[in-house]
């Protein structure tokens, strides 16, 4: 969707404003806080049409309008700026690292308090394995007629499994050959890890079954890391926020909460180390409609090996979230590092 200049700074501002205060925002609001340079007339007309291309919403209730889907969406795709950790968040972070820590639960721990704390949101952060899971053996069987199992061996002794359409003119033994290739190609190796050179040479040796190949791989990538243990903290803080005053909401909220397969699904989508940003309908799940989760991955030894997730309302402070993650992930990859390997990093 492409937007002009002038459509972009207020929708900007619009989130922005919503976002610190929860109330509908006014053209006169935006006239007077953020010097955009037009008038509250100009504005106003400007709001109404980001409405109609269903970027902002307008409640019943109120002569302002607030943020749609849409409209974070693309405010995080496209207008976003996170600012970064100050130094003194840097040297609180450090100094929580430093101070002395019992083994990797406690740094765990620690690290979902931090989160908590400079973000105000729920925090949910996945333990590592010691060393990070690489694929051990796959191998794919027929399932039923028309489907086939890919069945996944990690050397941490996790077995994972995923259903894929069959196509009619793949045999069993084609379905022996290609996993012959893919465990020649990917033995020792963690799912994060496959590069596209390594995708490059198992589509030139399984050429004839390339659309089938790229389902298979498509289910690899859909297995995660695997955890030894999920923390959870910061919920008052969440609770605390005005969209969670519906007791009713927060009972669901909370029940979910208290599920640990719920907790590692709010992760499990988590690939790499980069920060991904899901806002309301796409955390497709019904019991937390309204919020949004973001997550970002952190490594040991330059592999996948946990995801740091913050769990708040659609009218997340974005910005100070992403910065807050960055720099957390990058913090908790080099103590683990110097936990488990004495390999100093920075």
């Amino acid at each position: 969707m492409q937007i002009d200049e002038r459509k972009q700074k207020i929708l900007w501002a619009v989130v922005e404003d919503y976002i610190a205060t929860a109330e509908p925002v006014g053209s006169r609001t935006i006239a007077r806080k953020y010097k955009l340079g037009v008038s509250p007339a100009t504005i106003r007309n400007e709001m109404a049409d980001l409405e109609e291309m269903g970027l902002l919403e307008q409640p019943h209730t109120s002569a302002g309008r607030v943020p749609s889907y849409l409209g974070y969406r693309y405010y995080v795709d496209f207008l976003m700026h996170p600012p970064g950790v100050t130094d003194e968040e840097k040297l609180l972070i450090q100094e929580n690292y430093r101070a002395k820590v019992q083994g990797v639960g406690e740094v765990i721990k620690r690290t979902g308090q931090i989160l908590s704390e400079l973000t105000s949101y729920a925090a949910v952060v996945a333990a590592p394995y010691a060393s990070p899971p690489a694929v051990k053996h796959v191998q794919l069987v027929p399932f039923t007629g028309d489907q086939a199992m890919v069945l996944v061996v990690m050397d941490q002794g996790a077995v994972h499994h995923r259903l894929l359409d069959l196509p009619p003119h793949i045999t069993e033994e084609d379905l022996a050959k290609i996993s012959q290739v893919l465990n020649a190609k990917l033995r020792g190796i963690g799912i994060s890890e496959i590069k596209l050179t390594i995708l490059h040479e198992i589509y030139g040796e399984l050429i004839r079954y390339r659309r089938f190949v790229t389902g298979v791989m498509e289910a690899l990538r859909s297995i995660g890391p695997g955890h030894e243990q999920i923390y959870l903290g910061g919920l008052f803080k969440m609770l605390n926020q005005p969209e969670f005053k519906n007791l009713e909401r927060v009972k669901t909220l909370l029940s979910l909460l208290e599920q640990e397969d719920f907790l590692c699904d709010l992760l499990a989508s988590q690939t790499d180390g980069s920060v991904r940003v899901r806002i309301g309908r796409e955390v497709s799940h019904s019991g937390i409609d309204g919020c949004s989760v973001v997550t970002a991955g952190y490594t040991i030894g330059g592999r996948l090996a946990g995801v740091l997730g913050v769990l708040g309302p659609t009218r997340m402070d974005y910005a100070r979230v992403v910065s807050v993650m960055s720099y957390l992930t990058e913090q908790l990859s080099r103590v683990l590092e110097e936990m488990l390997y004495g390999q100093k990093t920075g």
